[in-house]
C-alpha cells in the first residue's frame, strides 16, 4: 500500500521509456481481437500450452517440480496427485482455472487473495491464512551465510495492510484514473512487500498479476505463459524487486525498475503471441503449424519429448510422423533411434513456410 499512499501514483511522472512500453501494450491490446479470431483448434492448443507452462514454471520458481510424464496428466487430465509436489501442481491449475473462467466475478479483495492461496497451497497446514509470525525475504547463496534482503510487514499488521492495499488499488483505478498497467504494477509490488502469507507469496502474486491484467482486457496470459517468461528472466525479476523494495516501508522507494520489468514481460508475451498466431496459419493446418513452430524454435538438437512437451494435446506418433516427413524433405536431420534420437531442424525448403 506504500506505493499508493500520499497520491504517489497520481503524481508519478512516467518517463519516456516507460511511456513507450505502455503505448506498445495499448497497441498490442488493440490488435488482440484480430489474433483471437483464429480457429478454435489453434486457440485451444495455445491455451493448453500456456496452462501447462504456467503451472510448471510458477511452481518451479518456488523449487517444486514433478516428473515430466506426470505434468500433463495433472494439468490437462484427471490424474490424482501422489505427493505434496503434485498437490501443489494441481492446486495452481485449479487457481488458474478459477481466474480463467470467473474473472468477471472476482474483485480483488483480501478474501480473494486468501482463496487463491488456499487453492495453490492446499497441502500446507495454513492454506488460506495470513501469516502468524513475522517473515523476511532471504537470499540463499552457495557457501555463504543467508542474506536478509527485505523485512516484510509484521504479522500483526498484515490484515490491515492487505485491506488497505485492495482499497487503494480500487481507488487508484476508479477515482484517480491511474493507468491500469501502472496500478497493477504497484499492486503486485506492494503485495510482495507485505508478503502476507508464510509461504506461497510468489505463486499468489503471479495469479494476482494475471487476474488484474484480464480484468483490464489484457488477455495475452491465456495464450502465452507469463509465468514462463518470469522464470526465464528470474535473475532480473529478483534484481528489480530488490531495487524497488528499498525504503518501501518509508514510502521512499522507486517503483520504476519493477514497473518497467513488469511491462517488458507483458510486451514480450504479446510479441510471442503474435508470432505464434501467425505461425499456425501454415498450409498443413493448425495442429501441424503449432508443431512446426515448436520445432523451428529449437536452436540446437532436440528430442521428440521436447516437442511433445511444447505441444500439449498433440499425440507423440503424430509428431513423429511430421518429423519423419521433414527429414524426407531435407528439412530435419536425425541421429540415433528410438526415444534417445536427437533431431535438428535444418530450415524450410519452401513447402512449410
Amino acid at each position: 500500500m506504500m506505493t499508493f499512499r500520499n497520491h504517489r501514483l497520481r503524481d508519478f511522472a512516467v518517463p519516456m521509456g516507460t511511456n513507450w512500453l505502455l503505448n506498445d501494450l495499448a497497441e498490442a491490446k488493440g490488435k488482440q481481437e484480430l489474433y483471437t479470431r483464429q480457429s478454435p483448434q489453434v486457440l485451444k492448443a495455445l491455451r493448453e500450452m500456456a496452462m501447462v507452462q504456467s503451472v510448471e514454471s510458477s511452481n518451479r520458481i518456488e523449487g517444486v517440480t514433478v516428473a515430466p510424464d506426470r505434468l500433463r496428466p495433472l494439468v490437462l487430465g484427471n490424474a490424482r496427485p501422489k505427493d505434496r509436489s503434485e498437490q501443489d501442481i494441481m492446486g495452481y491449475r485449479r487457481a488458474l482455472h478459477l481466474i480463467h473462467t470467473e474473472v468477471e466475478t472476482l474483485p480483488i479483495t483480501p478474501d480473494l487473495l486468501r482463496r487463491l492461496h488456499r487453492l495453490c497451497q492446499e497441502g500446507s497446514g495454513d492454506a488460506g491464512q495470513f501469516k502468524k509470525v513475522d517473515n523476511e525475504v532471504i537470499e540463499l547463496l552457495p557457501d555463504a551465510a543467508p542474506i536478509i534482503r527485505f523485512k516484510c510487514v509484521p504479522a500483526k499488521a498484515t490484515p490491515a495492510a492487505v485491506d488497505e492495499l485492495c482499497l487503494v488499488y480500487r481507488h487508484a483505478i476508479d477515482q484517480d484514473h491511474i493507468p491500469p498497467l501502472v496500478a497493477i504494477g504497484a499492486l503486485v509490488l506492494d503485495f510482495l512487500c507485505i508478503h502476507p502469507f508464510r509461504d506461497g507469496n510468489g505463486r499468489v502474486s503471479r495469479l494476482l498479476t494475471l487476474l488484474a491484467l484480464y480484468q483490464h482486457g489484457y488477455e495475452v496470459g491465456r495464450y502465452i505463459s507469463l509465468e514462463r517468461l518470469i522464470e526465464e528472466g528470474k535473475d532480473d525479476y529478483y534484481h528489480v524487486l530488490q531495487q524497488s523494495s528499498q525504503r518501501w516501508h518509508e514510502g521512499k522507494h522507486d517503483l520504476l525498475p519493477w514497473l518497467n520489468h513488469f511491462l517488458a514481460i507483458a510486451r514480450r508475451a504479446y510479441g510471442e503471441f503474435e508470432r505464434r498466431a501467425g505461425e499456425v496459419k501454415a498450409p498443413r493446418g493448425a495442429k501441424a503449424g503449432i508443431v512446426l513452430a515448436a520445432i523451428r524454435r529449437q536452436s540446437s538438437e532436440f528430442r521428440l519429448i521436447d516437442i511433445e512437451q511444447a505441444c500439449p494435446g498433440v499425440g507423440r506418433e503424430w509428431i513423429r510422423s511430421l518429423l519423419t516427413e521433414l527429414k524426407a524433405e531435407g528439412e530435419a536431420d536425425c541421429r540415433g533411434k528410438g526415444p534417445a534420437a536427437r533431431w535438428r531442424y535444418l530450415g524450410s525448403k519452401g513447402s512449410n513456410s
